[in-house]
């Protein structure tokens, strides 16, 4: 690997960054500040209840992000089902929250976008303030698309994801526990939907539909 491409990649991943830890951030926060107002005070005690990215951060996950430059993932916040009153609702509102949350901040993040550009006259090159701009454009760009990627793809419901403990709020109780036993087996689906690229399937068209409508006029 020569120079212009590792130089290339240390670009994009500064670019990426950012985006990177706002998502996981806002998304891992909301969960735990759902579980607390519901009244578990586990990701509380657990100093999890923070906008504090390293105290969310996943080794493994934010290597991956480096690797793939587009995907990652935080740490899981502890939720303890037994502090809730109504532990399967309140764990639907609870898993619901983190992908909610996610597509708010890229709504934000879509609405400067679209004030950078406003504001630049209408284009991002052949400014004099390129050096700044032009980043930040590009920050904003990604921080959008990491946002939506993460909320669509956690909404899959195959554990761990959220969306499984979503679709488990919704289901009736007898079918709740039936859909329970997948989850000693749901990493192993998973990584079989992502390796046989089923999961593109399930999630590109969504993320698509999003971006066309919070990037619109950008591309």
């Amino acid at each position: 690997m020569d120079s212009l491409n590792i130089s290339r990649i240390v670009q994009e991943i500064v670019l990426i960054l950012p985006g990177f830890l706002l998502a996981v951030t806002v998304h891992e926060y909301t969960h735990g500040y759902i579980a607390y107002r519901l009244g578990d005070p586990t990701a509380k005690a657990a100093g999890r209840l923070t906008f504090n990215p390293i105290s969310h951060l996943d080794p493994i996950g934010t290597l991956m992000l480096v690797v793939t430059r587009m995907i990652g993932w935080a740490k899981p916040v502890p939720v303890d089902p037994r502090y809730l009153r109504n532990p399967r609702s309140d764990m639907l509102w609870i898993s619901l929250g983190g992908p909610a949350a996610n597509l708010i901040t890229a709504l934000v993040l879509a609405v400067l976008l679209h004030g950078l550009v406003f504001f630049t006259g209408g284009s991002v090159t052949g400014q004099v303030t390129t050096l700044i701009v032009v980043p930040l454009y590009m920050i904003l760009l990604f921080g959008v698309r990491i946002n939506v990627v993460l909320a669509i793809f956690n909404l899959i419901p195959v554990p761990p994801l959220d969306g499984a403990k979503i679709l488990e709020g919704l289901l009736p109780p007898r079918q709740a526990y039936q859909f329970q036993k997948l989850e000693p087996y749901g990493f192993i689906i998973l990584i079989a939907l992502i390796f046989t690229d089923a999961v593109s399937y399930i999630i590109l068209p969504p993320i698509r539909f999003i971006e066309a409508l919070l990037l619109s006029g950008l591309r």
